[in-house]
């Protein structure tokens, strides 16, 4: 069944397999100590800025819950939209490896502004409060909208202003910079970003992601914080050597707007249908829109998709880079009938 319940879904770019396939040849050093591992930092590093420190982990809950962990201790808090997937969908972990509050707030957009969290920025120094210590944020955000570089520079000089961090989890990062037309550096270390964690599984990789740490003061633990989160693989290589592949001739952002590309299209044909309604921007690959139901139930008859908010008959369509035309024709015209 072809799906567009999520880019997880989809498999893994030729070009990251052939990767992998070379990178199992012979033995090597583990745990980082390899030429694969070597040449993915080094790409990295040109593609953010040299300064940067890259980890790479096994998946995105992990690269989350070490760049919380560098930022904060339990009696701090963390500061997300209502939406995010530290909130929502990670059961708990950050949490239970950071022992920090989470303090979630509501937003139209799945993006957080300053307006709207000031109100959460007190408390300062009462030892009977949670310290607000970091700020969560999602680039695209769980909504599919995008953050500009001015909004995370607005953001970032707030939290610096009251002495807090700023995480990025950048599983579809990609397609931001599809999107918004920017370098992965010009949406991240120019604006300010401490730690982000850099995904690839939703756009072509076989698994794993890497934490990337741009605030100097924070890299002294990243080793022993990754390795005390059960993140650190004893074959490396086949973590690495992915990431060399996707950053080679621009691959993470072909893959990006081919699948932003198809997600447009998608949207363009199913605004044509009265019944069609959508509730956020089309920016990225994700689309939030609602149907009548009876249109809904026929559909998940021939394709895979998730409610968003099943009350109002809201749901979530995903493109990925290997999503076709071919798709979207047949999507399209069982929707025509």
């Amino acid at each position: 069944m072809r799906s567009f319940a999520s880019d997880n879904n989809s498999g893994v770019h030729p070009l990251v397999m052939d990767a992998l396939q070379r990178a199992n040849e012979d033995h090597a050093l583990g745990y980082g100590s390899d030429k694969w591992t070597d040449q993915a930092v080094a790409m990295l590093k040109e593609s953010f800025t040299p300064a940067c420190e890259p980890l790479f982990v096994f998946n995105g809950t992990g690269s989350n819950i070490v760049a919380l962990q560098l930022m904060v201790r339990p009696f701090h808090s963390i500061i997300c939209a209502e939406t995010a997937h530290i909130y929502v969908d990670e059961c708990g972990s950050p949490v239970k490896n950071t022992g920090a509050q989470i303090r979630p707030v509501l937003t139209p957009d799945g993006k957080l502004t300053p307006e709207l969290i000031r109100p959460y920025l007190h408390g300062f120094g009462d030892q009977h409060h949670s310290q607000p210590g970091a700020i969560y944020l999602s680039q695209c955000t769980e909504l599919g909208t995008v953050y500009t570089p001015g909004e995370l520079k607005a953001l970032t000089s707030l939290a610096h202003e009251h002495g807090m961090y700023v995480h990025m989890d950048g599983a579809r990062i990609a397609n931001a910079c599809a999107y918004l037309k920017t370098s992965l550096k010009q949406i991240t270390a120019d604006c300010g970003i401490d730690v982000l964690s850099f995904g690839g599984t939703k756009n072509g990789l076989m698994m794993g992601e890497c934490v990337v740490i741009f605030n100097e003061e924070l890299k002294a633990s990243a080793a022993f914080v990754r390795k005390q989160s059960a993140q650190l693989a004893s074959k490396m290589r086949y973590l690495s050597c992915q990431f060399t592949a996707y950053l080679t001739d621009h691959l993470w952002l072909k893959n990006a707007e081919h699948a932003n590309a198809m997600a447009q299209r998608l949207c363009d044909a199913l605004k044509q249908y009265p019944g069609v309604c959508f509730t956020q921007k089309v920016e990225s690959n994700q689309l939030f829109l609602t149907m009548p139901r009876a249109t809904i139930d026929r559909l998940l008859q021939s394709y895979y998709f998730y409610f968003w908010n099943e009350a109002n008959n809201e749901i979530r369509l995903v493109t990925s880079f290997d999503t076709t035309d071919e798709d979207i024709d047949n999507f399209i015209s069982l929707l025509h009938q």
